[in-house]
């Protein structure tokens, strides 16, 4: 006969003993919680069974739609590569799409930083016209002085203004020149554009998205029956929506002119001025196009006190993955009213405010940033047409750019023609 006190963990372990009467008691309750457990993995098998039901479901019907819709995007008309093109449409279309690539950018931007120090340049790039001869007519004539060097041991031609194109009644129309920046930053380049406006007529262009609403979309490129006297294109600013830049060509408005916005003004009698706008959604008759970008970042020569590099701001534009340091580009004007371009890698809008007012900007505002979409080109006539050259390094946009149509608006800079000027679309 079995002892009571002995179990079925082995011989020689006891334990203590269960009365006889309780061990239906036991044997229901375990039962019991057996069931319960049962109907509960049940149950949760259920519900996982219903989440992935809703989730096929959301997925049949998301994944066709949003298939359709990066399609339908991509079909639409454009100049952007496929890989820009498609980070456009994950911003606009996918909910979320703005934090998702502002996550991925951030990482991989932060990751490629500029560090500080580090080997210097032995050569600056090359731009404008080379030779001893060149330059020292540009010097020679009028034009802005030297820009002087920000390194104690400037390379060769560091700050020298080279001329490109014809000369226009005696003089250059087009200077060009590069200089390093920062002492901290040895391998970063600034190219810098001048452009003489009492030799040069400036058009502004809408491109094929933006302004959104043009007045006349015109033909979204240098028009062909202005290519012989064209110099240089370059970049627009901040679009409509960042920051309610408006815009007007020729006495129409594009988008509604915001006050307080810096704005770039060609005037018909062929002045380039950069003001702060209080004049309406509209420009007066005597101003050919105006072009807002943000607010200034330099006026009466001292750098804007509101300027500020939280890559979060607003107010100067929101920077690729939230970082500070950034390809920028801005305009300026001198104390003779005669026009700067300025384009940089890895630029906060503080130090690009500098550069502007070191060269000798008393105005200047912020135009478009991030490495997308600087765009500065300067044109050689040759016998088969105009040879265009980009005069940065921009290996996602061709030096052909704006002689096809583009989805941004851009400037036109041309040899001066006699008469007002406007902006010609055919």
């Amino acid at each position: 006969m079995d002892d009571p006190r002995r179990s079925d963990a082995g011989p020689g372990v006891s334990t203590p003993p269960v009365p006889a009467d309780s061990r239906p008691a036991a044997a229901a309750l375990a039962l019991v919680e057996q069931r319960r457990q049962e109907r509960e993995t049940a149950r949760r098998r259920r519900r996982r069974r219903r989440i992935l039901g809703v989730l096929a479901f959301l997925a049949l019907a998301v994944l066709p739609a949003s298939l359709y819709s990066y399609v339908s995007w991509l079909l639409r008309p454009s100049s952007v590569p496929l890989d820009v093109n498609s980070v456009e449409w994950v911003r606009h279309q996918v909910p979320f799409g703005n934090w998702i690539m502002d996550q991925v950018e951030h990482t991989y931007y932060s990751a490629n930083a500029p560090k500080k120090g580090g080997p210097g340049l032995k050569r600056l790039p090359s731009v404008g016209a080379s030779g001893v001869a060149a330059i020292a007519r540009a010097e020679a004539q009028a034009g802005p002085p030297r820009i002087q060097p920000v390194f104690p041991n400037p390379l060769s031609g560091e700050g020298v203004w080279k001329p490109i194109g014809p000369q226009v009644n005696g003089g250059p129309p087009v200077l060009l020149t590069t200089f390093r920046t920062e002492l901290a930053y040895p391998s970063i380049v600034a190219y810098v554009a001048w452009f003489d406006h009492t030799r040069t007529d400036v058009g502004y262009y809408p491109g094929r998205y933006e302004p959104p609403n043009a007045a006349v979309r015109g033909p979204m490129m240098v028009p062909n029956s202005q290519r012989s006297r064209l110099l240089a294109t370059f970049n627009g600013g901040f679009t409509a929506t960042d920051g309610n830049n408006g815009s007007t060509d020729n006495g129409q408005v594009n988008e509604p002119l915001t006050d307080g916005n810096a704005t770039l003004v060609g005037y018909t009698d062929g002045r380039i001025d950069i003001a702060k706008w209080s004049g309406g959604p509209n420009a007066g008759p005597d101003v050919a196009w105006a072009r807002q970008s943000l607010k200034p970042i330099v006026w009466n020569g001292q750098l804007n006190p509101d300027l500020n590099d939280n890559p979060d701001s607003p107010q100067w534009g929101y920077s690729l993955g939230s970082v500070v340091r950034v390809w920028r580009t801005g305009v300026g004007v001198d104390r003779h009213g005669n026009l700067f371009y300025v384009v940089a890698n890895d630029q906060t809008v503080i130090t690009l405010a500098k550069i502007l007012q070191h060269i000798g900007a008393v105005k200047a505002m912020e135009f478009d940033i991030n490495p997308e979409w600087h765009t500065l080109i300067t044109y050689s006539h040759g016998p088969n047409g105009l040879v265009p050259k980009l005069v940065e390094p921009q290996p996602q946009q061709s030096a052909h750019r704006y002689l096809e149509p583009d989805d941004r608006d851009f400037f036109a800079v041309y040899t001066h023609a006699p008469g007002p000027v406007t902006v010609p679309f055919k």
